[in-house]
This record gives structure tokens, sequence and C-alpha cells, in this order.
């Protein structure tokens, strides 16, 4: 993995997110959720550059104005393509783009599949240490439900990430 590149894609998204901001009682700087992803990655021995660089950006698309096009331009048609993969589709409605995920998870790449494991390990991380000031202790288990329907079709894909999903589930669940 060149570092270079890896900066490219990290001061890119710290553009792209510059005025977004986490949804927790700090309102903690929306940055921080990709540098996770990625982090995460790094930590259980990802150094492929598509999944790294699809991790730092893969809320881009979703959460920001940028363009597949524009991904591709940059960073390769790689990396874009797994962005899309892991990217929902703001125009449907919520509890459909949760459904899609479930649906989708087993037929992703395995690029996208370790993004994705990486993502929701980090969401179920914050949700434990951090919540939403608004999220109710419900909502916080049905998230913590669903977030496991979405990884069981994932598996496979790294023991490693896996592991460390089902810790950190487990983790967030002891309290509920």
């Amino acid at each position: 993995m060149d570092a270079g590149e890896l900066l490219k894609a990290l001061e890119f998204a710290a553009m792209k997110h510059r005025d977004q901001r986490r949804k927790d009682e700090a309102q903690s700087p929306y940055i921080n959720h990709p540098l996770a992803a990625v982090t995460m990655l790094w930590n259980h021995g990802v150094r492929d550059r598509v999944p790294l660089l699809a991790a730092v950006l893969h809320d881009t698309v979703e959460d920001t104005g940028t363009t597949r096009e524009e991904l591709a331009t940059v960073f390769g048609e790689d990396v874009a393509a797994v962005v899309m993969e892991v990217t929902d589709d703001k125009s449907l409605p919520k509890d459909r783009r949760k459904e899609l995920q479930v649906e989708h998870a087993p037929h992703l790449s395995s690029h996208a599949k370790l993004v994705k494991l990486a993502d929701k390990i980090v969401n179920l991380r914050d949700l434990t240490d951090s919540p939403p000031a608004n999220w109710s202790p419900e909502r916080r288990a049905q998230y913590f439900v669903w977030a496991q329907t979405v990884v069981a079709g994932l598996r496979g894909v790294s023991a490693s990430l896996e592991q460390a999903f089902d810790a950190e589930h487990a983790r967030g669940t002891r309290g509920n």
C-alpha cells in the first residue's frame, strides 16, 4: 500500500466530510468514522490498497456531493466500484435501505465485505461507547440485531474481523 495514496484519500475524505458531525453527544467530527474503519482493516492485517482506500472513502458518495465518476477519476475504477457496493441509495426509505444491506451482503465482492465489516464493527463500538444522544436503549439494541444480520452475510472473508465483530457485539449487548 502506497502511503501517499492513502494520505490522498484521507485528505479527500476529510475535505468532503469537513462540515459533518457524528450523532454522538459530543458531535465528533465525521472523519473519525472513516479513519476508524481504515484503522480497523489495517489492525486486522488488510494491506490491499482497494479495501483500505474504499474504507476511507466509503461514505463520500452516500453522505456528500461526491460522485462515482469523481472517485474513479481520482482513485481508480476499482476503488469507486467498492465504494458503490457499500453505498446506500438515499432516495429509498430507511427501512428498505436496511433490508437491502441484508440482501446484498452475501453477494458483495470480498473487498466490499471487508469494508462493510469494518464499518459495522466501528458502528457497534461507537454505539456502545458514545451513542447518539437521541437513541433510546431499544433503538441501539435493534441496531445490534440488524448489524448481526448483515454480518451473517459477510462471513468467510476475514476470521480476524469476524472475531472483532463478535467481540464488539457481545460487549455492546451485555448492557442491553
